[in-house]
């Protein structure tokens, strides 16, 4: 055979591909993403997510699964847990003990989050200490305008929702840096310390409360909370407060073919697979959807995917369909499949040392297939086995979906985690598959349209998928 032939019969080939795209394809996925930048730029939080993605499954037909006391094939169901994690299913045709198609994605980005006892006066300026959540590089996270979301709990019980920075006009807050004059100091310190954690308190106010006391500015601050809130200084105690980027997503490039915008990571896998399972009508076997809280910082809590109330969930499917039985949940679980649907690194061409390029994820290139995660050695990865990859890649490959198979820079430069690990430990066949990002962690990350775009269309097919000679282990 010719060598150019048997080269383009063997070699693996990875294309960018907008060089297949046609323009009716390309309208869709422009049209697809004008949606998911509205999304991401108006819910920031886990809150502001779960309203938005109930009021879109109410449209769509679904139910709280505590309405129902019996269940059946084709009903659309969810449960909220605590107003930060959102489990969703549609009945399949199938029993409950084949097994489920899932997909599990998370919908906490890093940020910053108030101390308990936040605001104080420092020489006339009002301030708010904070404590960041999850993997953030803290000089980005400095002379950025911030905005204010969240819930504060009086001791009535009564809860007031908190958005302050994102409508035009609004105040916005932000961190103030040294002034280049005054920075030789902090110029000599590390990257990772130039900006100490302590150091990220948000400036909220300046003017003074007439009086002669002490602390007029903080005085004023509190008033302006009470009049608009009826809040005083210890209802801090019992509050959520995010402090977020106060930036819209946008369109990058002179091509507009790429997003950028806050939260990407994992709202962009979780707001494609919410849409994903929003398509689907009468499948065969039961579709779910996790929306998880607390994956940026170990999955812990109760809203986290170590919680359990996942499993109780589960179990009320079971009970309302098949009824409760002995280890009917194992079993279940045994045989349901599931892609951990979070974003992975892509590569960036300002620093080319850290990456192994044969092994990573390139934007446009579809979505990201990551057989393990966790670092070095595979620590904290579940590895997928051979057979289940297999499997993705059949559904992938017979449906036109475009994908690509990698990891996240050279060994031991790094690594991450995702909940892929959490449900593998529950017996469940999973496999991380997420969309890739630039600059992630940053409060303004890049993803591709295309990839974007691809991600809903590969976890829609693999909602949909049941071949009767699909992979089962012998």
């Amino acid at each position: 055979m010719d060598a150019k032939k048997l080269k383009e019969k063997l070699f693996k080939t990875n294309k960018n591909a907008w060089d297949s795209i046609e323009e009716k394809e390309k309208k869709q996925i422009f049209d697809f993403n004008e949606k998911y930048k509205n999304f991401i730029s108006e819910n920031k939080t886990e809150r502001e997510c779960i309203k938005a993605i109930e009021e879109k499954l109410k449209q769509n037909h679904f139910v709280n699964i505590d309405e129902y006391d019996e269940l059946k094939a084709g009903q659309k169901i969810y449960y909220i847990n605590r107003d930060k994690s959102i489990y969703i299913a549609i009945l399949g045709e199938k029993s409950p003990e084949e097994g489920f198609n899932m997909i599990g994605a998370h919908i906490d980005s890093p940020r910053l989050d108030l101390k308990p006892n936040p605001l104080y006066e420092d020489n006339e300026l009002a301030m708010f200490k904070t404590h960041y959540y999850g993997g953030i590089k803290k000089y980005q996270w400095v002379n950025i305008p911030l905005s204010m979301h969240g819930v504060i709990v009086k001791s009535t019980n009564d809860i007031i929702d908190v958005k302050i920075g994102e409508d035009e006009n609004d105040p916005i807050f932000t961190i103030a840096d040294l002034l280049p004059h005054l920075a030789s100091k902090q110029e000599k310190k590390s990257l990772k310390d130039g900006i100490e954690a302590e150091n990220l308190n948000i400036i909220v106010g300046s003017i003074p409360y007439e009086g002669d006391i002490d602390e007029r500015v903080k005085l004023n601050i509190l008033n302006i909370l009470f009049e608009k809130y009826g809040i005083k200084e210890e209802d801090f105690v019992s509050a959520e407060i995010e402090f977020t980027p106060a930036m819209k997503a946008r369109d990058l490039g002179f091509d507009r073919a790429l997003v950028a915008g806050y939260g990407q990571d994992d709202r962009v896998c979780a707001y494609t697979s919410l849409e994903a399972i929003l398509s689907i009508e009468n499948p065969n076997r039961t579709c779910v959807c996790i929306l998880a809280d607390k994956e940026e910082i170990g999955s812990m809590g109760n809203t986290g995917m170590y919680s359990h109330t996942f499993e109780y969930f589960i179990e009320k499917i079971l009970e309302k369909t098949i009824g409760d039985e002995g280890n009917t949940l194992n079993r279940v679980f045994n045989h349901s499949k599931l892609l951990s649907a979070d974003v992975t690194g892509a590569y960036n061409p300002n620093y080319p040392d850290i990456y192994e390029k044969n092994n990573e994820s390139y934007l446009n290139h579809g979505i990201s297939i990551i057989k393990y995660t966790g670092s070095a050695s595979k620590g904290g990865a579940s590895d997928a086995n051979a057979e289940y990859v297999g499997y993705v890649r059949q559904i992938f490959e017979e449906n036109n979906i475009k994908y690509q198979v990698s990891e996240m820079g050279k060994i031991g430069i790094g690594g991450g985690g995702t909940i892929a690990y959490i449900l593998a430990d529950r017996g469940i066949d999973v496999l991380d598959c997420g969309v890739p990002v630039l600059s992630m962690h940053s409060p303004y990350e890049i993803t591709s349209k295309f990839d974007v775009y691809n991600a809903y269309k590969a976890y829609k097919v693999f909602f949909e998928y049941d071949k009767e000679d699909g992979f089962e282990y012998e």
